[in-house]
């Protein structure tokens, strides 16, 4: 059973732990891994640029805690393995896995090639990746019976259809994402293992950290505080979902979009 909290004290507490972030050399994902870390927690960055790694690991120094990187394909269940291998092997066992890596891929459906390369890299990366590391750290966890939490990083994109954007690869993966992580808690559930998700607007890292003056004024437009979000704010909500202050919370998608999905 996983405890609840019993005063206001240690419901943020996340410090000692350890946590996989997939993705976590550049934008949301560095964002999460240094909200994380700025918390106390040990951090294994899961990616496929080691260049980009060491750089993301040279930021989380100043927290003071123990980082490491490791080179994973997240579509290959043996590089899979060799990461988490590493990760245990540095660390011990794993507390936080977050979901974070994705691809996006844009254009008109009906212009895609006759195999829909486009559409299968976006859905294996952004889905199947998931599951993969999904059941490499989930099996992880069970087996070591002291539960954990999974945060899976997701989009808005996959409750709308963003009018203008072509981006349906994109807002299917991540529609699939929402209900994986809610089929997930249930699954995992018997071995407190809590799995959320978080489905975030538009935010200046990643994919977002360059928008066209055009998009930028759209989404401001739509927006309720008239800004793009940061990535520690996506980092700030992932600490939250980790922590003891969370362990009522299960299998729900938490937008953080400034309302932009809200219906007009």
């Amino acid at each position: 059973m996983i405890p609840f909290i019993t005063s206001m004290k240690q419901a943020f507490d996340i410090s000692g732990k350890t946590a996989i972030v997939t993705g976590g050399n550049g934008g949301i994902g560095l964002g999460i891994a240094k909200a994380l870390a700025e918390c106390g927690v040990n951090i294994a960055i899961l990616c496929r640029n080691m260049d980009k790694a060491k750089n993301a690991l040279e930021e989380l120094k100043q927290f003071g805690g123990k980082y490491q990187a490791f080179s994973c394909d997240i579509l290959n269940p043996d590089s899979v393995k060799e990461a988490v291998d590493g990760a245990i092997a540095a660390f011990g066992d794993i507390d936080i896995l977050v979901n974070n890596s994705g691809v996006a891929a844009g254009g008109y459906i009906l212009d895609q090639d006759r195999n829909l390369s486009d559409w299968h890299f976006v859905l294996n990366t952004d889905l199947t990746g998931m599951a993969q590391m999904t059941w490499e750290v989930g099996n992880r966890m069970r087996a070591a019976g002291k539960g954990g939490a999974i945060v899976n990083i997701t989009s808005n994109a996959g409750a709308i259809v963003n009018k203008g954007l072509t981006i349906s690869p994109y807002a299917v993966a991540k529609a699939g994402a929402n209900h994986f992580t809610r089929c997930m808690a249930i699954e995992l559930g018997q071995y407190d293992i809590r799995v959320n998700a978080i489905a975030p607007g538009f935010i200046h890292a990643g994919f977002g950290a360059d928008p066209p003056p055009m998009m930028y004024d759209l989404v401001k437009e739509q927006q309720a505080n008239k800004r793009l979000g940061e990535a520690i704010e996506i980092g700030a909500t992932v600490v939250f979902l980790a922590s003891p202050a969370a362990a009522m919370i299960t299998g729900e998608v938490l937008t953080v979009d400034s309302g932009y999905c809200l219906p007009a």
